[in-house]
C-alpha cells in the first residue's frame, strides 16, 4: 500500500514539474512574442507609479495581453522597481520585454501633444501639436497669438488634462522688455514678473517648461544659462581683444545679435567691429542708435533712423561716442557671444547689406561706397516693384 501511495506522489511531482515548466515556456513565450498593441500609440507612466498600476493600465489598453505575466517578466528581469515617470512611443507588436525596457530606459519623454511658445520682437505665439504615433507625422491643431481667443481644440485637451509638453523658444536678440512681455501673455505661465531684468542678461534658448510654471522662476533659469554661457566663452576668448571685462564682451555680443542673422557670418560682422576698436574708430552701428531711442521698449522704431537721431549725444550713439556703449541692447544668443570673443582675423572695416539676408564686407572706404551704392540699387529696386 505504502508503495503505491510513494509512487503516485511521485507520478503527480513529476507531472506537477511538467505542468510547471510547461506554464514557465509558455509564460516565456507570452512575454518575448509579439504583443496584441495593431498601431504604435502614447504611453503615460505617472510620477510614483506602481508596477501593477502601469501593468494594469497596458492591458487595459491592449498594449500588453497579460498583466501577471508582465510584472512576473519584470520582476524576473529585475526591472520591477525600475519604471522611470514619462511619455513613451510605444511601437505596434512590440512585446512585453520590449515595453518593459521602454518604460524603464529613462530616456527623454515623447509626448502625443506638443504646445511651443514662440516669443519674437511682435509678441508670443503658440502652435498647438499633435504627433502622429510611428510615423513622427505632426498635425497643427491650433496657432494663435498672446491676447487672442484660446483656441477650442486647445483649451478642451487642457481642460481634459491631456498630457502635454510645452517649450518656450526665446529668439535671440531681443531686448530684457520683450522677453518679459512675452511671458506675460502665455496663458500656461503664472506669476507677475518683479523687476526686469539686466539687459543681457538673459540666455534666448527653447525650454520645456511645466503648465503653471512660475515666470520670475523661468527668468532666473535664463539668467542663470547666459551667466554659465558668458563664463565658458570668457575663459577660451581669444588673445589681445580691445575688451577688458565679461560686460564689455557682452555689450559686443548684443551689438553683433542685432547686426547679423546670418549664423555664419557672426565672426566676420565681429571682426569688423574689433577692428574698428583696434584703430580707434567709432563704431557707428544702426541699432545701437535705436536703442538709446527705444531704450529696449516696444519693437523698434517701425521706422528709418532720423538724421536728428544719428547726430543726438546720448550714451548709446556709436556714431558719436568713439567706443562701447555702457551696456548691452539686446540679450544675445551663445553664439554672438562666442562670436564676440573669438572672431575671425580679417582686415575688414566696413560692412552693408547684400540684399540676400548676409552683407557685403570691404577694406578699404572706396570697397564700401561701391558696396553701398549697390545696396542702394537693390533697395530702389524692391521699392519699385512693392
Amino acid at each position: 500500500m505504502w508503495k503505491s501511495i510513494a509512487s503516485n506522489f511521485l507520478t503527480v511531482c513529476i507531472v506537477g514539474l511538467f505542468v510547471a515548466g510547461a506554464l514557465i515556456g509558455w509564460g516565456q513565450s507570452q512575454y518575448k512574442s509579439e504583443g496584441p498593441l495593431e498601431s504604435a500609440t502614447f504611453f503615460e507612466v505617472p510620477r510614483g507609479a506602481s508596477l501593477r498600476s502601469v501593468s494594469e493600465k497596458l492591458a487595459a489598453q491592449g498594449v500588453i495581453s497579460n498583466a501577471s505575466i508582465f510584472r512576473i517578466g519584470a520582476g524576473y528581469s529585475d526591472k520591477a522597481s525600475e519604471l522611470k515617470f514619462g511619455n513613451y512611443e510605444i511601437p505596434a507588436g512590440a512585446s512585453m520585454a520590449e515595453v518593459i525596457d521602454i518604460v524603464t530606459s529613462g530616456g527623454p519623454s515623447t509626448f502625443r501633444y506638443v504646445a511651443t511658445y514662440v516669443i519674437r520682437n511682435t509678441g508670443g505665439e503658440m502652435r498647438f501639436r499633435e504627433r502622429t504615433p510611428g510615423t513622427g507625422e505632426e498635425v497643427v491643431l491650433a496657432e494663435f497669438k498672446a491676447g487672442d481667443p484660446l483656441p477650442e481644440a486647445y483649451t478642451e485637451a487642457v481642460a481634459a488634462e491631456l498630457p502635454i509638453v510645452y517649450r518656450l523658444a526665446v529668439a535671440e536678440g531681443l531686448t530684457s522688455w520683450q522677453i518679459v512681455e512675452g511671458l506675460k501673455g502665455a496663458d500656461f505661465l503664472e506669476g507677475d514678473v518683479g523687476e526686469l531684468p539686466a539687459e543681457g542678461s538673459l540666455a534666448p534658448d527653447t525650454f520645456e517648461v511645466k503648465r503653471g510654471a512660475v515666470r520670475d522662476e523661468i527668468l532666473d533659469r535664463m539668467a542663470q544659462a547666459q551667466t554659465r554661457i558668458l563664463e565658458e566663452a570668457w575663459a577660451n576668448r581669444a588673445d589681445g581683444l580691445p575688451l577688458e571685462t565679461k560686460e564689455e564682451a557682452l555689450v559686443l555680443a548684443s551689438i553683433v545679435e542685432k547686426e547679423t542673422g546670418v549664423a555664419e557670418e557672426r565672426r566676420q560682422v565681429a571682426s569688423v567691429f574689433i577692428n574698428r576698436l583696434n584703430q580707434g574708430m567709432k563704431l557707428q552701428t544702426d541699432p545701437t542708435v535705436i536703442y538709446g531711442v527705444t531704450n529696449g521698449v516696444g519693437n523698434g522704431l517701425g521706422r528709418g533712423i532720423r538724421q536728428s537721431e544719428l547726430r543726438a549725444r546720448n550714451a548709446y550713439n556709436t556714431y558719436v561716442i568713439p567706443a562701447l556703449p555702457p551696456g548691452p541692447i539686446a540679450n544675445p544668443g551663445k553664439l554672438a557671444i562666442e562670436a564676440a570673443l573669438n572672431p575671425d582675423e580679417t582686415p575688414y572695416i566696413f560692412f552693408v547689406a547684400d540684399g540676400t539676408g548676409g552683407h557685403a564686407f570691404a577694406v578699404t572706404i572706396a570697397e564700401h561706397n561701391a558696396n553701398v551704392a549697390e545696396w542702394r540699387k537693390i533697395e530702389a529696386e524692391r521699392n519699385a516693384n512693392n
